[in-house]
């Protein structure tokens, strides 16, 4: 009964017997010279021995899978049949009301992050620029760098102590979810809390860094605590929403959480339902789509009206950089051939940085990550030193500028004395202005609308923006993998601006287009050549600049950057993923699974147990393996022959031995007495971290020798392949279904009814590639 865990807290592919596979089972090739079929050249090397421990946000902890299928169970079917029409109602209406109430709360979540931000670093920089003033340049300098340390140190901090899932953007991890890997910190309310108050610390810190990626893991977070009912650690448990105690629906209703962080972060609410199609969902369907988009309403709706209330001054040094909108909309885009070439150069431009910007990114991730493992103390040293580095950059960086006398149109608003501007006055006198001090001593949003913005050709000098560039660039890359929440499409986005109005300012007189609209082609291309999103990426930009005008331009330079960044690596989201371990499964099958079947990579021994069993064999297989699920054998006497009965799940078998519905001899007991112990609810699944434990069974040694019936929460229909079906095909199934567990059963008669089970962990290229090196090689 011995068996070797895989991490997951799955069966890890174990077969039935020690015996060979048949040869039958076994990949074949066909021998062209010699016409006929024969083994392959595949070496297998023993068993599963790749570990499950994946990093989540700074955090080393282990993960499991969810479970999308369906338990068809006689639990299950009683559920359905108890309900009547009033039940099925509210299940159907309830779906709608969390989905709307996740859009009212992600919208108000995002404008607080918004408005903390602007208010935090608003009143750092005016503090800085009254000492500017008065001349005082060392205290501006001494106050602007401790404010920054302080504010970066806090958020390091609550990242370090109190959840260190919240590092890092979120994204790869929400992502992984909606694939079926689950850790118990992804989406906790320590992270939740954590998210919110790191990301608007962090910002407020002057890093370069965005709220937007935390936005979609907060959105997340706030979608899973109302789908579970909750946390009953916190004291907050709502019975109400009994019905969404499952896998299937919370994950529709984190899908609406992430699409609607999307809308609250950039105010796009197409974009936000088409980047969680198109980015981090692994499953879609038209009334998700319905859902998503409602929520995403709401949350432009909630935005739109304290926008509107803020405009009163009720709302501190809240303006209008606080939820980012770049209204371009005012210009008429005429472009040439040659404008369409300076295009077509910068989408090449933008995919070739942003496969460097990817590639740097994963380098310095496994670097901060050895750092990471040290302790908290070493986040926060180098979150701080980060700050550092930053706070000098952005304050050191405008004193090597030249003052630039200001424009003659503008003598009433240049230079800008305050918080933002768009000429900053920083050391220069009056009448003249600092470019470099406009970019960098501003929050992200003005610097990137300053980069946006028309009719300033002359604003910006080559050295300025070549300069910006390289800073933001390489802060971007030093930044990301600090411990404190943190984005990554406004660095890029950023970077991209000041890249493509740098290429707009040497164009000069050869192109027809406004540097400010460089500097959005610029940006698509960054974005495109980095996250290898195309469409969603595309409607968000024309969201944020309200300009349809620029459709054409944007979609070109997109599938450009696209292309050519796809010829060196993948997405930056794709390689984190893969990075911190997660088994992510891929829409497409590696290309080696062709060449081999289910029965190749199954391992064992497999644990099995009989319809009805002993509650001693129950409780001793539960404490001896992690696994979570089991197949169920029918045996004489309830069977002429051993058959496969189904599959049951650890979570029912701990319910059911909890509710000590035992009995003296080995008979079935059916459905009816474990209703009159338990309700069906009882069964369905807890949120995270509050399910049952083994260790929390207190059975005399009267009860262990009694036995029970497996039949009424044995799943009677569990998906099942045969053992010499290719492996690629059934990796497509798992993952089109969302299993958690897949059954391989034998080709022929006469052998034990299953010869073993594949979970998520079966399918990842690392396994195979241990198993059979000519393979896939490394």
């Amino acid at each position: 009964m011995a068996a070797k865990d895989n991490g997951l807290g799955e069966p890890e592919t174990p077969i039935s017997t020690p015996m060979a596979t048949p040869m039958s089972t076994r990949s074949v090739k066909w021998d062209e010279a010699a016409g006929a079929l024969e083994r392959p050249l595949l070496r297998q090397r023993g068993t599963n021995t790749t570990s499950q421990i994946a990093v989540v946000g700074a955090n080393t902890c282990p993960i499991e899978s969810l479970d999308y299928e369906v338990v068809e169970n006689e639990v299950y079917n009683q559920d359905w049949r108890s309900r009547g029409r009033v039940q099925i109602f509210q299940y159907q209406a309830l779906k709608w009301v969390l989905a709307l109430f996740v859009g009212l709360v992600v919208g108000v979540v995002g404008f607080f992050n918004n408005i903390a931000v602007e208010n935090i670093a608003g009143f750092k920089l005016l503090l800085t620029s009254n000492l500017m003033l008065q001349n005082r340049y060392i205290s501006a300098f001494v106050l602007y760098i401790g404010c920054n340390a302080v504010l970066a140190g806090a958020a390091a901090a609550l990242c370090a102590y109190i959840a260190p899932a919240a590092a890092g953007s979120g994204i790869p991890e929400v992502k992984a979810y909606l694939n079926g890997i689950d850790a118990h910190s992804i989406l906790a309310p320590s992270t939740l809390f954590v998210k919110i108050f790191g990301s608007i610390l962090g910002v407020s810190a002057g890093f370069v860094l965005g709220k937007e990626g935390p936005m979609v893991h907060t959105g997340a977070c706030v979608a899973s605590l109302l789908g579970q009912g909750g946390s009953r650690k916190y004291g907050l448990d709502w019975n109400w929403i009994r019905y969404f105690k499952n896998d299937l629906d919370r994950r529709d209703l984190i899908t609406c959480g992430a699409a609607a962080g999307v809308a609250a972060a950039f105010r796009a609410p197409v974009g936000g339902v088409l980047f969680a199609l198109e980015e981090v969902t692994s499953w879609w369907r038209s009334a998700l789509l319905w859902r998503t988009f409602s929520t995403t309403a709401v949350v432009a709706m909630v935005l739109r009206a304290l926008i509107d209330y803020c405009r009163g001054g009720h709302c501190g040094l809240f303006g209008k950089g606080g939820l980012i909108m770049f209204d371009l909309s005012s210009r008429l885009p005429t472009y040439t051939a040659t404008d369409l070439a300076a295009v077509i150069l910068l989408g090449i431009l933008g995919g070739l940085l942003g496969a460097l910007f990817n590639y740097l990114v994963d380098r310095i991730l496994r670097v901060y990550g050895l750092l990471n493992e040290k302790g908290a103390r070493y986040k926060i040293v180098l979150t701080v030193a980060i700050s550092v580095i930053t706070s000098c950059c952005s304050f050191g960086l405008p004193w090597l500028e030249t003052c630039v006398p200001c424009p003659a149109e503008l003598a009433d608003t240049c230079p800008s004395i305050g918080r933002s501007g768009n000429y900053k006055k920083f050391q220069c006198p009056d009448g003249q202005y600092n470019a470099m001090a406009s970019l960098f001593l501003n929050t992200n949003d003005d610097a990137i609308r300053n980069l946006f913005s028309a009719g300033t050709d002359g604003e910006f000098g080559v050295s300025t923006l070549l300069t910006f560039f390289t800073a933001v660039y390489s802060l971007g890359l030093l930044t990301y993998g600090v411990a404190v929440p943190s984005g990554l499409f406004i660095p890029v986005i950023l970077s991209g601006a000041s890249f493509g109005r740098l290429v707009g300012t040497l164009l000069g007189s050869h192109s027809a287009l406004d540097t400010g609209l460089f500097a959005l082609l610029g940006a698509a291309s960054f974005l495109g050549g980095t996250m290898r999103m195309t469409v969603s990426v595309c409607v968000i930009l024309l969201e944020l600049t309200n300009d349809l005008l620029l459709l054409p331009l944007i979609m070109l330079v997109l599938l450009i950057a696209k292309t050519v960044a796809d010829c060196f690596n993948k997405g930056v989201y794709e390689q984190i993923v893969r990075m911190k371990g997660l088994p992510y499964l891929e829409a497409h099958p590696e290309p080696c699974m062709r060449s081999l079947v289910a029965g190749d990579v199954v391992s064992g021994p497999l644990i099995t147990f009989s319809s009805v069993e002993r509650v001693g064999n129950v409780v001793n297989t539960l404490r001896r393996t992690g696994h979570n699920g089991f197949p169920v054998m029918e045996e004489p006497p309830f069977a002429p022959a051993p058959e496969l009965c189904g599959l049951v799940l650890r979570s029912h078998l701990l319910v059911l031995l909890q509710g000590r519905i035992f009995t003296r001899d080995r008979v079935k007991t059916g459905a009816c007495e474990v209703f009159r112990t338990l309700a069906p609810f009882d069964f369905a699944k807890a949120g995270s971290g509050k399910g049952l434990k083994v260790d929390d069974l207190d059975l005399t040694e009267e009860e262990m020798s009694m036995y029970v019936d497996l039949h009424p929460i044995t799943n009677r229909s569990p998906y099942t392949v045969v053992e010499n079906m290719s492996l690629a095909k059934a990796a497509m199934l798992f993952r089109s279904l969302g299993l958690r567990h897949m059954c391989v059963v034998p080709r022929t008669q006469g052998r034990w009814p299953v010869v073993g089970i594949l979970t998520r962990h079966d399918f990842m290229p690392q396994y195979i590639r241990d198993l059979f090196p000519n393979v896939l090689p490394h």
